[in-house]
């Protein structure tokens, strides 16, 4: 307790030296020039704000590659047209996730890259009038052909022609197939492609919103694709109950981000077991007091079920391009042999081990 003190002294304070709120001091971050990203992020471990939570992350995430967790990635933002497409196909090929839930812009942009065609860096600047003039498209600082982009609207118009229509269709088998079908006509490895290979499912919830429900909405002649999007509800809902554990990381919020929380809410209707997400990790620049689903906190996660009570979980408040190729390349660094050993699960072999057909047989109900 603070005593005051007489006339012309400074007040007594306590000694605080003992405070539990005083046991680890910041440090120093120091410059070495032989540091690789892991050591650089260890050390920032020792330091504070986003630099820290960076380093967090790192840990959140070899937690995951330790355990016995089904990883779920969630993946908004124009991530692709600004170079992060071959990070997320390396996630994929090394199985540090398991499902990944995107935007179909994404797709459709990894899509492009995977036939042979660009995005090009340019200025936010730029006249825009004059820009859609000369049929250039602008994602901030990048560029891109709207040609060319008709011209793979036209490709999915195609490639739809080719899969049976007599039946509808989960997001996830329609990419699978589109997967194989790219996989037959380049050896360039994108997201989709590295997916169908590797066996890790991808579920697009929203692809209507995207230029591939816009190659599809093209199709005005033949049988119309129909897709069973509540079947995409219950199989990653099957997902989370049929895992040990789980784990969630997201880049950006949006769709992707709410679909796999929502899994939990989903789960949990056919088993009060379901705790919420055993770990999570988020990367976000939005803030959550204008009340949107991409800044939400975890904590607010945690009323709703979605997040478990006790979860190990960090927010990154960074720009995606930043947070991701470090994060990625500080784990592949320091859990190298921990994900060579990785006993990943196979979610296609549950799925069909579990159809959706015999939810009642499965879940016992």
């Amino acid at each position: 307790m603070v005593e005051k003190s007489q006339a012309g002294r400074l007040w007594k304070i306590p000694d605080v030296k003992h405070s539990k709120f005083l046991k680890h001091p910041t440090k120093p971050f120091e410059v070495n020039e032989n540091s690789t990203v892991a050591d650089a992020l260890t050390a920032m471990s020792q330091t504070a704000f986003q630099g820290k939570n960076l380093a967090s992350a790192v840990d959140v995430w070899g937690s995951m590659l330790k355990g016995n967790v089904t990883i779920f990635f969630g993946l908004a933002g124009a991530m692709v047209p600004a170079g992060m497409r071959n990070i997320i196909s390396y996630l994929i090929k090394n199985r540090l996730i398991d499902c990944l839930v995107s935007t179909g812009a994404n797709l459709f942009h990894d899509i492009h890259e995977t036939l042979g065609k660009y995005h090009y860096q340019g200025d936010a600047n730029t006249d825009d009038v004059l820009l859609q003039k000369e049929g250039v498209d602008r994602m901030y600082d990048v560029f891109a052909s709207e040609p060319e982009f008709r011209n793979l609207d036209s490709y999915i118009t195609l490639f739809a022609d080719t899969i049976d229509l007599d039946r509808p269709y989960t997001t996830r088998e329609f990419l699978f197939l589109l997967g194989q079908h790219l996989s037959k006509q380049t050896e360039t490895d994108g997201i989709v492609t590295s997916a169908f290979k590797a066996g890790v499912p991808i579920y697009c919830p929203a692809l209507g919103d995207s230029s591939i429900g816009i190659g599809l909405a093209a199709r005005t002649k033949g049988k119309k694709i129909l897709f069973d999007i509540i079947a995409d509800v219950q199989e990653t809902a099957l997902l989370s109950l049929k895992a040990k554990e789980t784990g969630v990381i997201y880049l950006g919020g949006g769709t992707p981000k709410n679909f796999i929380q929502q899994m939990e809410v989903t789960a949990h209707l056919w088993s009060n077991k379901v705790v919420g997400h055993e770990y999570a990790i988020q990367v976000t620049a939005d803030a959550p007091h204008w009340g949107g689903l991409s800044g939400c906190t975890f904590e607010e996660a945690k009323s709703w079920g979605k997040i478990k009570q006790n979860a190990k979980m960090v927010t990154v408040h960074c720009d995606s391009t930043i947070a991701l190729p470090l994060i990625t390349t500080a784990v592949a660094q320091k859990y190298k042999d921990i994900i060579k050993k990785r006993a990943y699960p196979d979610l296609f072999l549950t799925l069909k081990k579990t159809r959706i057909e015999d939810l009642k047989r499965v879940l016992d109900i």
